[in-house]
């Protein structure tokens, strides 16, 4: 029987994080396996607690959305140990990615007895990031500025917030001019976003990557050119299916390492988490975590 530890952000989703364990943990005690849980002050507190559980053998489940996700995935990439999430967060991409359902009794039964599966990681290379390992996407551009805004909200909660925090981030926005560099050939860009995909989902179920794989060892690369700001919110709705692809200003590329320059100070995000600015060298790390989907 397996032995978990939670790690859990007790502030995700609005302090849901602990209660959205609370079904889950009593199931798969029910069921014969021990649970522990630890709270994190921090996201490197977080990845602490991950990496001692996983060092004592134990599956390792990130509780909250994709900040806490990311940054525990991330620090056990790599390292065999077992990973499985309990989302509770605003956006809970990742976990959609996977194909996990939020019903308790649902997630219990994945959490023991599913078979691990191996799925690609991202590492990232930048003056805030060296050698920091994501999940899902790296993104620089207006989606970052939004996401930023999605973070701060205080009255939305998940996709609203990011909507919301999308509009304000457009109203704003002038193109960047980006180099872009896929597998050491150069392509220039001039828009609002390039966005370094592993898992096809962002910004809370948006499709920026409908084609994205997170076990063929690539990053599919989404590149949104400079358009008028109406098209760019007619676009923005089309995220919601992944049908944006088809628009003339949406270019898509695919390769195992990128890396996005700019001709300023462009912000870039990973998994949730906005705290930096370009340049960035995304990297694919292929069946480098064994997750729990």
């Amino acid at each position: 029987m397996r032995q978990f530890t939670a790690v859990v952000n007790p502030t995700a989703g609005g302090s849901t994080g602990a209660a959205a364990l609370l079904g889950v943990a009593r199931l798969l005690r029910e069921a014969g396996a021990a649970l522990e849980t630890e709270y994190s002050r921090s996201l490197t507190h977080a990845q602490e607690l991950a990496r001692h559980a996983g060092e004592r053998g134990r599956v390792v489940l990130a509780v909250g959305g994709d900040g806490i996700t990311g940054g525990v995935g991330g620090a056990l990439s790599g390292t065999g140990t077992l990973f499985g999430i309990v989302p509770a967060g605003r956006g809970n991409d990742f976990a959609r990615a996977l194909g996990l359902p939020t019903a308790p009794a649902d997630l219990a039964r994945i959490l023991l007895h599913n078979e691990p599966s191996p799925v690609d990681t991202i590492e990232l290379h930048s003056a805030v990031h060296d050698g920091t390992v994501v999940l899902g996407s790296v993104y620089a551009g207006v989606d970052a500025v939004a996401n930023r805004h999605a973070n701060t909200a205080k009255l939305l909660r998940g996709t609203a917030s990011y909507y919301a925090g999308g509009l304000r981030a457009v109203t704003t926005w002038r193109p960047a001019r980006y180099r872009v560099t896929v597998d050491g050939v150069e392509h220039p860009h001039t828009g609002y976003t390039v966005v370094a995909a592993n898992s096809g989902y962002y910004g809370s179920g948006r499709v920026i990557a409908p084609d994205a794989r997170m076990d063929d060892g690539l990053l599919d690369i989404v590149m949104i050119a400079e358009a008028p700001r109406r098209l760019f919110f007619a676009l923005m709705n089309e995220l919601r299916t992944g049908a944006h692809v088809h628009r003339p200003q949406v270019r898509i590329l695919r390769g195992k390492e990128i890396r996005i320059e700019a001709d300023r100070a462009v912000p870039y995000g990973a998994d949730g988490e906005v705290e930096a600015v370009l340049p960035v060298t995304a990297k694919v790390l292929p069946g480098a975590l064994s997750v729990l989907r």
